[in-house]
């Protein structure tokens, strides 16, 4: 009975029945054995599911200029009756005076290479190196922002414990949904895009994430918080999801620490996420952070412990988006006409420069680095 609701809010764009807490397989139980997994190249494959999904492939950027940026595609499927590709690029710039670029096109023609590691599409590519450590990112579907970039992993990427998915389902040997992530922690980006005001170069860091929402997305999730944060030494990323009630408002957190060559720690179930200062946005109700405490936890290759901090102030936050009004169409008919959902995106990187401190076996390094942090609100 419960696959059936959960079928019908599927098709209906309802919110779903309480299922409770057990009707999610957290992919931190994975990590209880298996901290995490480092990744081959076929782990990079595309699912491209044919029955309701978001797949999103996403380069976060870091340029030496200062500049921050952001480029993705987004594959989705309404009910396996409507598949749609996006390409998205949002440029923010250092100077604090120039309006932050946004581009969102879609692709016609969108389709995946044989072995689905790379996609392409009319005037937009996102390409796979033979050898499975770099992507490039070509792109010319908006006069706007000319996208012709290179990312290569500087450090190996990881899921979280055997296969990186928690699933959802009363019955956990069928369930009816899931959420993935894949990360490349620590890259090193070359290349540009090109905006009508001319050329910005993106030679800096970035940090690469593949996911996968094998349902609507406001059924997984009511809020989430992303962290991005790079500095000379460290790249220290987490995702972290809560669900809705009707899993039980479960808390599910992906993240990892690295530095060149090698992870650190990373892993699901021992990092934590706090807004430990926040204030209340009269337009929705919702309450934004203001500061915040991260904490990865875990242990090295050798048994060692590893846990690394990262807290301060969030300073002048860099957008509110409003995402029924900016969002692809597609988005809005997976999660619109639900009784509820006003989702928004806070998005910050701190004026005045976080550090982090990592303690490997009790020894302590601190270092001050750049971080991108992103705070959203769903239902």
């Amino acid at each position: 009975m419960n696959w059936i609701k959960q079928q019908v809010a599927n098709v209906a764009g309802t919110q779903e029945p309480i299922y409770g807490p057990s009707a999610i397989q957290s992919v931190a139980e994975q990590a209880k054995s298996t901290p995490y997994t480092e990744l081959s190249k076929a782990d990079l494959k595309w699912e491209a599911m044919k029955s309701t999904c978001v797949e999103t492939q996403t380069f976060y950027i870091m340029a030496n200029s200062g500049h921050i940026g952001m480029v993705q595609v987004i594959y989705s499927n309404v009910v396996g009756i409507h598949t749609t590709c996006q390409f998205n690029t949002k440029i923010f710039y250092p100077d604090d005076k120039t309006p932050h670029l946004w581009s969102s096109d879609a692709l016609d023609e969108a389709g995946f290479d044989t072995d689905k590691l790379s996609f392409h599409a009319d005037g937009c590519a996102m390409t796979l190196s033979k050898d499975g450590n770099s992507y490039t990112i070509k792109s010319v579907v908006n006069e706007d922002s000319i996208v012709n970039l290179t990312v290569t992993k500087t450090a190996p990427g990881f899921h979280a414990g055997k296969d990186g998915t928690s699933f959802f389902g009363s019955d956990p040997n069928n369930p009816w949904g899931s959420m993935r992530h894949r990360f490349w922690p620590r890259c090193h980006t070359e290349g540009t895009i090109i905006t009508k005001a001319g050329p910005i170069d993106f030679k800096g860091k970035a940090f690469f994430s593949h996911a996968l929402q094998g349902m609507k997305p406001h059924h997984a999730a009511a809020k989430w918080n992303f962290i991005d944060f790079q500095s000379p030494s460290f790249s220290a990323v987490m995702m972290e999801y809560t669900t809705p009630p009707s899993y039980g408002s479960t808390v599910v957190n992906v993240g990892g620490l690295a530095t060149d060559g090698q992870i650190l720690c990373a892993g699901s179930g021992a990092n934590s996420v706090e807004h430990t200062k926040v204030t209340k946005d009269t337009e929705n109700d919702w309450t934004s952070p203001e500061a915040l405490k991260i904490v990865w936890r875990g242990s090295n290759k050798d048994g060692k412990a590893v846990s690394a901090t990262l807290a301060g102030d969030l300073g002048t936050r860099l957008d509110k988006v409003d995402v029924m009004e900016k969002v692809p169409g597609f988005i809005k008919t997976l999660v619109g006409g639900v009784v509820g959902t006003k989702p928004y995106i806070y998005q910050y990187s701190p004026q005045k420069k976080l550090s982090i401190t990592v303690d490997i076996d009790g020894i302590e390094t601190r270092e001050e680095g750049e971080l991108f942090m992103e705070a959203t609100f769903i239902s």
